[in-house]
């Protein structure tokens, strides 16, 4: 037997026995970064987090969210990606050639096909673009800002608020590390046809061929996405993917002093979240994960399993900082059924909640004959007195 399956049956076997509650430890990771997020696409393990839930102004961030709600449109047939839309004066004047800010220089009162447009705002970071699917899409940025907002909170993005299609300063208009990691996380699954659009390496539009903006595409590390941004108040950010050795990482950082600091603890995390962890099957589907005391039940306790199987990246080298707990609001008054959710499965690395998985009850437990229930009435009012 394996070191690795060893040190797993001895996690499993104490976990099922008691929660594990170790003493945190400093985070397994350091940047400059002042907010950073950082998960692997296949388990969904929280690899690294670092002020993930902070809001800060997103920059040209924003546009992730204006690239998501044409990609779902296209995709339900709402539009198509050959439409043309037109370039106004407010979009040539607020974001084209003559705003200096990023632009795709499309010419004003010009049509431009959606699908150009997407890589002008993606590859080019287009302000013109991005304001032309707005008001092509919603008649004005302000109500293609509500369209962004009420589709991040249906995506489960309960911070980020949008003001415009470009992520110029705005008052109001915030977004968390966490929340751009899942929102590409998203976008890579659900529109695998057009993700390429944030590996092309240039784009040319009106005669003008710029370079895609993301540092790390030149860098032959597995980057192929996503965006950069930048504004004085909160500093360089950057959200980006990686796939490498078998593995997809998704990663935001913000907060940095520079484009050389962005693209070096960018591509610093990504190496280290590739290298540094390994996969390891903690609990197989319908395993037991741990035990929950019972009121009033004909047993005191009852088994708790996971639906499937619960897999994790766990560091090669700290594996003594994962520790885990199982909650939930008890003790569970019976009657409990097989198949009842009755609590979270809460894994950590260092400081980092690494996997939440909900547990349910693997049996059923009746209730109590009345001495029993009265019985456990009274440890719970003694109890309840010492809480």
């Amino acid at each position: 037997m394996g070191v690795g399956e060893t040190w797993r049956k001895l996690f499993t076997a104490a976990l099922i026995a008691t929660t594990l509650v170790w003493p945190a430890k400093a985070q397994l990771f350091e940047t400059r970064a002042k907010q950073a997020y950082l998960i692997d696409a296949e388990t969904g393990t929280i690899l690294f987090s670092k002020n993930a839930d902070a809001a800060f102004p997103p920059a040209s961030l924003a546009k992730l969210m204006t690239v998501e709600v044409a990609f779902d449109a296209i995709k339900s047939g709402q539009i198509s990606p050959e439409e043309n839309f037109y370039i106004s004066e407010h979009a040539w004047r607020t974001g084209g050639a003559v705003s200096g800010t990023s632009t795709m220089f499309a010419e004003v009162k010009s049509s431009v096909p959606l699908d150009a447009l997407l890589k002008g705002v993606i590859v080019h970071s287009a302000n013109d673009g991005a304001i032309a699917i707005a008001e092509g899409m919603a008649g004005s940025e302000e109500s293609f800002a509500r369209l962004m907002t009420t589709r991040a909170r249906k995506l489960g993005l309960e911070t980020s608020t949008f003001v415009n299609s470009t992520g110029l300063p705005a008052p109001g208009q915030v977004v968390t590390a966490r929340e751009l990691t899942l929102l590409a996380l998203h976008i890579w699954r659900n529109y695998p046809e057009r993700y390429e659009m944030f590996s092309l390496p240039d784009f040319e539009w009106n005669g003008i061929r710029q370079r895609n903006r993301n540092p790390l595409l030149p860098m032959n590390i597995g980057a192929d996405g996503l965006k950069t941004g930048f504004t004085e108040e909160s500093g360089y950010a950057i959200t980006a993917s990686i796939e490498r050795d078998g593995r997809r990482l998704f990663a935001t950082l913000g907060g940095m002093e520079s484009e050389q600091q962005r693209a070096e603890e960018a591509r610093k995390m990504l190496d280290w979240g590739i290298r540094a962890f390994e996969k390891m099957s903690l609990f197989g589907e319908g395993e037991p994960v741990a035990e929950a005391d019972v009121y009033g039940g004909a047993k005191s306790t009852v088994k708790l399993r996971a639906r499937k199987d619960v897999e994790i990246f766990v560091p090669i080298t700290d594996r003594e900082r994962m520790r885990a707990e199982v909650v939930y609001q008890g003790p569970i008054e019976a009657p409990i059924q097989e198949g009842d959710e009755v609590g979270l499965l809460r894994i950590w690395l260092g400081d980092t909640i690494s996997q939440e998985t909900p547990v349910y009850a693997a049996e059923p437990v009746a209730k109590g004959e009345l001495h029993q229930r009265a019985l456990d009435a009274v440890g719970e009012l003694l109890i309840g007195w010492l809480r």
